[in-house]
């Protein structure tokens, strides 16, 4: 069984940090993490970072992963 993300993320073409958070896909400080070690690509509008709707399904289908095939 796979994840279909596009159901599940809202259809909007930036989030912010904040926004990403209150959905429940990745806490704040981990996409920060994520976006300083280059692992998501960002948008900067005045102070903040925004990331691309497709930028966040990228992200989460490339780690999705099976129970069966974790470690």
């Amino acid at each position: 069984m796979s994840t279909d993300y596009n159901l599940i993320i809202p259809n909007k073409i930036l989030f912010n940090l904040k926004e990403i958070e209150e959905i429940g896909l990745i806490k704040t400080d981990m996409a920060k993490k994520l976006v300083y070690n280059g692992y998501l690509e960002v948008v900067k509008i005045g102070n903040k970072l925004h990331i691309s709707r497709e930028q966040l399904i990228n992200y989460l289908e490339l780690n999705t992963h099976s129970s069966n095939k974790i470690a």
